[in-house]
């Protein structure tokens, strides 16, 4: 059931793939008939045994395959090959919104074409009574002849569509654009959370980044939700007055605060620019870091991680963001935010934002609807330990070092303070920068070293594409198996650990992570599916087998469970880590 190069699907004749992602994988292809390119989205093959999914993706591909717009990316046609699903759409060569802002700042005109072909499919959409719902720049592609189209329109729509594959994956959107109500979870969305994606997208083109940003999705989730929006003179004293109005009335918290449709919006924004003496046409605006404030409380100028792509058919995968945010509860936010604020008074400095990162969405269980919070209480400055208060000493003296910051983060880890620990750890992991081995060596060995999988999981994950070649040693990646493995059985591993950037690294170990969390803290029927996508891509994984064991184990099939980890603990090609967990499993069962 593979789509091989010069292989014939049905009147398409596949000639290269073009890109990959957890739900999708994206080919170019050649209509003899019509003597043209077509870009095929084809379903991966665990998701065509969902029957419930597949008629619902079919259902709702018609109803976006209707839509009929210059600046929308068309879907051409909807067929299976051998049962698997695939969407046929227009392929355009040319490249992302995103990638032409990470080149430099829009000129005016190119402002206003954003404004007027993005806005106008928007608009169109949304009397037909359908929403985006994942609005962002890697999502307006910008073809070779200067045309703009807005992608993947209403894939967010189809994914969400599944009752049975997708129960705890609803689509959400891109945490860095995701309005404060689809960051909720709320159920009731409507246009407003598409405006509110927008003019994300507009404040980030004007004032040179995103408002909020960090190297967590709770981090940037929170912000979207409570904190009050950066203005934007105060990042880029550039920014008209009037251009800063629109954008806070864009960006309210409450919907209803809004602009009422995207039209309005587009023609506040289009009447402030003028307003402001910035025509629409011609005028070339400098609006990134070199004329910044530099700022404690303003966010460093964003820094996109995703690299320009050849081709832009469908640059980014399907439902990329794919995952539920409901479950993240007052509870956690005030908890986490404790340990944030204690953190900052201690130093008597600002909490700062961090640089983005490639952000992943997260998968959560039903069931979990807040996380317990777990270890000591949040720290005082009488329960200081001398550990914690000579590390948040040195860190005082030296902010802008993230070893003394990574020193702080393990002394809360040992004095139990998870939480604050792992935010002190993102805010070191920023200040080293993407690039820098030597860091994220360290501290993934340092919470290895103390058996802190998540966190070790984290660094490892951020070490892997920066490592030699793109590759870690053996023995590096052995321990980024493990940690994934362990830190998946933790119920706040998604607040950290991002799902998705495991698929990039491994898709069969990003099912088995969501597999396992599924195991301990969602639903056994989702653990199988996670579990059944996993072996359908790696069927000789030794973590396929362990948590094959697991599954059976927690459904009493003990006649299954025993040669499984027999085989497993003897087998001396295993990694030792498989083999100790094998083993002590079996000691379980005597």
């Amino acid at each position: 059931m593979t789509f091989n190069i010069g292989e014939n699907i049905g009147p398409y004749r596949i000639i290269e793939q073009l890109g990959q992602g957890g739900m999708a994988t994206v080919y170019k292809a050649y209509h003899a008939a019509l003597d043209r390119y077509v870009a095929l989205k084809v379903l991966h093959a665990a998701f065509h045994e969902d029957q419930t999914f597949t008629a619902r993706f079919q259902r709702e591909a018609r109803v976006v395959a209707r839509l009929e717009h210059p600046h929308i990316v068309p879907v051409y046609d909807y067929s299976e090959h051998q049962t698997r699903p695939y969407l046929v759409m227009k392929y355009i060569e040319g490249d992302t919104l995103k990638a032409r802002l990470n080149k430099g700042p829009l000129s005016s005109r190119e402002i206003e074409q954003v404004v007027d072909s993005v806005g106008s499919a928007l608009a169109y959409a949304h009397k037909q009574g359908i929403l985006h719902r994942d609005i962002k720049p890697s999502n307006v592609l910008i073809a070779n002849d200067g045309v703009m189209y807005l992608a993947d329109f209403g894939l967010a729509r189809i994914a969400a569509a599944g009752e049975s594959t997708f129960s705890s994956d609803s689509i959400m959107g891109t945490p860095q654009y995701i309005s404060p109500e689809q960051a909720m979870g709320r159920k009731d969305l409507d246009s407003g959370t598409d405006i509110y994606s927008f003019a994300v997208m507009l404040y980030e083109m004007v004032v040179g980044q995103v408002p909020f940003s960090a190297d967590t999705p709770f981090s940037i989730i929170h912000d979207h939700i409570y904190t009050p929006l950066p203005l934007p003179m105060d990042i880029n004293p550039k920014v008209p007055e009037s251009v800063q109005r629109v954008l806070l009335k864009a960006l309210a918290k409450d919907r209803d605060d809004r602009y009422e449709t995207v039209e309005d919006m587009i023609q506040a924004f289009k009447h402030s620019w003028e307003e402001a003496g910035i025509p629409m046409q011609g005028t070339a605006i400098t609006m990134r870091p070199g004329s910044l404030k530099t700022q404690a409380k303003s966010q460093p100028p964003f820094k996109s991680v995703e690299p320009a792509a050849k081709t832009v058919a469908v640059q980014s995968p399907i439902a990329k963001r794919s995952y539920s945010w409901m479950w993240i509860s007052v509870g956690v936010v005030a908890f986490l935010c404790v340990g944030v604020a204690f953190l900052a008074v201690l130093r008597n400095r600002p909490a700062r934002q961090t640089q983005p990162t490639a952000v992943l969405q997260t998968p959560a269980p039903p069931s979990l609807t807040s996380l317990p919070v777990t270890g000591a209480p949040p720290p005082t400055m009488e329960n200081l330990s001398p550990e914690v208060a000579a590390a948040s000493d040195a860190v005082s003296k030296n902010p802008g070092d993230p070893h003394a910051h990574l020193s702080l983060s393990l002394a809360l880890w040992d004095a139990d303070q998870p939480a604050a620990s792992m935010q002190e750890l993102a805010q070191a992991a920023n200040l080293a920068g993407p690039a820098n081995k030597d860091f994220f060596l360290k501290a993934a060995e340092e919470f290895k070293a103390r058996e802190a999988w998540v966190p070790t999981a984290g660094m490892y994950l951020r070490l892997a594409p920066i490592s030699q070649d793109g590759k870690l040693t053996v023995e590096q990646e052995e321990a980024l198996h493990e940690a994934i493995y362990k830190a998946a059985e933790k119920k706040d591993m998604p607040l950290f650990v991002f799902f998705e950037r495991i698929d990039n690294l491994d898709l069969a170990l990003g099912s088995i992570a969501r597999g396992r969390y599924a195991l301990h803290n969602g639903s056994l029927d989702d653990a199988r599916l996670h579990l059944a996508n996993a072996e359908k891509v790696k069927p000789d994984m030794f973590e396929v087998f362990l948590l094959k064991a697991e599954v059976e184990m927690k459904s009493g099939n003990n006649n299954i469970v025993k040669p499984i980890l027999l085989s497993l603990s003897s087998d001396l090609g295993a990694p030792e880590w498989i083999r100790l967990m094998a083993d002590t499993f079996l000691k379980t069962m005597e």
